[in-house]
């Protein structure tokens, strides 16, 4: 069926909705800027907000160089449910029943609505952008992407996704066993739709039948397609490493001009180029480590000349702060000119760590809400960062921010719910936050609030072990509820200044990075697939520093009683040892009686 197929033209004619004719594969890679950086689809989590968020960290020239892909959506809801679409995606305002396929417009994006371009594929704002689907139906994901492709670059099959939900609902890697109808759904798109379609797989459990089914993939229509280096059975603690080998494979085998993006394995910025390097792929996409740290695809910042060890001064502070602002883009910082308060570095003589503190990020994530998803003219004003040498008058917490945040909870037990008083003086349970009464309820179904929580738990995962307090703050928050992500910026803030202020940082590097080997740029790193040790303590940083969240090795997980064998393998493996046992035994006493 595949290999039959007429190699698919660079230019492909057809309905042009006022776009040039699309274009397919390598030509249409190059003419979306060739981004090696590329934001994975995570559902609910790879929102307008977060993509912003991971563009910031970028020049304003280079933002476009970050590929962008939209939470997984799902082909059928989309096309029957208003409310599923509005929920979803944000493209113009007023709501996304709005939107039309093509052929039922004219060739001005937002000519059939008038309404504004909001959030979602703004070409000001948002792209490159690829929007991905979960589907089984040919008709229902044309149906969706239809409605989807004048706000995008390219829409994307999700034939990746391995948990029990795809499962049940006979879509993303489940749908690998069936290569007729991953054929037929891709070649769907290809014929029909006005924008490149591409597609996300996971590798099978041979080189040879991973390859056979990229091409399948790739002779339907595929413009690019992406490689989760892992099988289908590869997640939770069974997740392990990904396979740079076996993709490095497909690109030695697949024709040269086959665009690729390799998924998996990079934990911090330097992974990146080694991906690239051992797969010889054309992208990188990341999914969790952005989810960690937002800033992973870019570099480090430029350093003011002074460091941490110098006191800051108000006087050196606001020198510095000029210096800064008339020496670097003045729009390559969110907040500030001195990126010492945003980002972190070690003290230690020749350490190569450092990172963005979480308390910045957080703000910059705040700062996107506040003025893109709220329309709010600038984010709430804020004091500079705290760094050794401020007052420290100003970590003081206020106890009435503590009591608001932390209401009758116990840093040493759960979250309690909020209790109130009713009219007949008796209390009642209450866990839902005001929101800002100037705010419009039904902005809160915006998928840029859904995922709020779910994000700051992520990215403040190792601050949050610590400080429970924090923790069981945010989890009372609701959708929506931004004075209350405003207090624990506030608390967050103060205990990073607190640990700052008691020297753990110095702490952190005595016990961390005393016994650390020389690293430079040509020092090898090897994954273990059998330990995360190295990898924990190539990656860990101090609590208020951006860091991986990192997974036991399946051995790892399977010594500690984390995971168990199913009942078939544990008596395979118990029978192959025992057949090892008995080989060797009977080589001991044949050596024996050969002595």
């Amino acid at each position: 069926m595949t290999n039959s197929e007429a190699p698919i033209s660079p230019v492909i004619s057809g309905v042009s909705n006022g776009r040039p004719k699309k274009l397919h594969g390598r030509a249409f890679y190059e003419s979306i800027g060739s981004p090696r950086h590329i934001v994975a689809p995570m559902v609910d989590q790879s929102e307008f907000a977060w993509r912003m968020l991971t563009r910031s960290f970028l020049p304003p020239d280079q933002r476009t160089s970050v590929l962008a892909y939209t939470p997984m959506l799902h082909a059928r809801l989309f096309v029957d449910s208003p409310r599923y679409r509005t929920s979803h995606f944000e493209a113009v305002k007023g709501g996304t029943e709005q939107l039309q396929d093509p052929a039922n417009r004219d060739n001005s994006v937002d000519a059939s609505s008038n309404l504004p371009l909001f959030l979602d594929g703004n070409p000001s704002i948002d792209r490159p952008l690829f929007v991905q689907f979960c589907a089984n139906d040919p008709e229902a994901l044309l149906g969706a992407a239809r409605k989807v492709a004048p706000y995008c670059d390219a829409v994307d099959l999700n034939l990746g996704c391995p948990q029990g939900i795809a499962r049940k609902g006979h879509y993303g890697a489940f749908l690998q066993e069936e290569p007729e109808l991953i054929y037929k759904l891709i070649r769907t798109l290809h014929e029909n739709l006005d924008v490149p379609v591409t597609a996300k797989i996971r590798l099978l459990d041979t080189p040879e039948a991973s390859l056979q089914y990229a091409r399948t993939v790739l002779s339907a229509g595929a413009s690019i397609l992406t490689v989760h280096g892992r099988r289908r059975e590869q997640k939770g603690h069974m997740t392990g490493i990904a396979d740079w080998k076996m993709l490095r494979y497909l690109r030695e085998n697949l024709p040269k001009e086959t665009v690729l993006f390799a998924n998996g394995n990079v934990l911090e910025h330097g992974d990146v180029e080694r991906c690239l390097e051992a797969t010889g792929f054309d992208g990188v996409m990341s999914a969790e480590g952005l989810l960690s740290n937002p800033a992973l695809f870019s570099p480090p910042p430029p350093l003011a000349e002074t460091t941490l060890d110098q006191p800051a001064t108000a006087a050196a502070t606001e020198a510095s702060t000029e210096s800064a602002a008339t020496s670097v883009d003045q729009d390559y910082y969110w907040h500030t000119m001195d990126p010492r308060r945003e980002y972190w570095t070690s003290s230690r003589k020749g350490s190569r760590r450092g990172g963005w503190r979480i308390d910045a990020v957080m703000r910059r994530y705040l700062d996107i809400l506040h003025v893109y998803c709220l329309g709010k003219a600038s984010p709430p004003e804020r004091a500079p960062l705290f760094i050794p040498g401020d007052p420290v008058e100003r970590l003081v917490e206020d106890p009435t921010t503590a009591a608001t945040a932390d209401d009758d909870a116990s840093t040493d037990g759960p979250a309690r719910k909020k209790r109130r008083t009713n009219g007949s003086g008796d209390t009642a349970a209450s866990t839902t936050p005001a929101r800002d009464k100037d705010t419009n309820k039904e902005i809160f179904a915006s998928p840029n609030f859904v995922a709020v929580q779910a994000h700051l738990f992520h990215l403040l995962r190792h601050a949050v072990a610590k400080h429970t307090d924090i923790r069981d703050a945010l989890a009372r928050t609701r959708k929506g509820d931004m004075a209350g992500y405003e207090r624990i910026l506030s608390m967050l803030e103060k205990r990073i200044g607190q640990a700052l202020v008691a020297g753990e940082d110095k702490a952190f590097s005595e016990e961390w990075e005393a016994d650390d080997p020389e690293l430079d740029d040509a020092t090898e790193i090897l994954d273990d697939p059998d330990s995360s040790a190295a990898a924990v303590r190539r990656c860990k940083r101090p609590w208020w520093v951006v860091q991986p969240i990192l997974r036991p090795m399946p051995a790892e997980a399977l010594a500690k009683g984390a995971i168990q064998l199913k009942k078939k393998v544990k008596a395979e493996l118990d029978h192959a040892v025992k057949a090892e046992a008995a080989t060797a035994k009977v080589q001991v006493v044949a050596a024996a009686a050969s002595a």
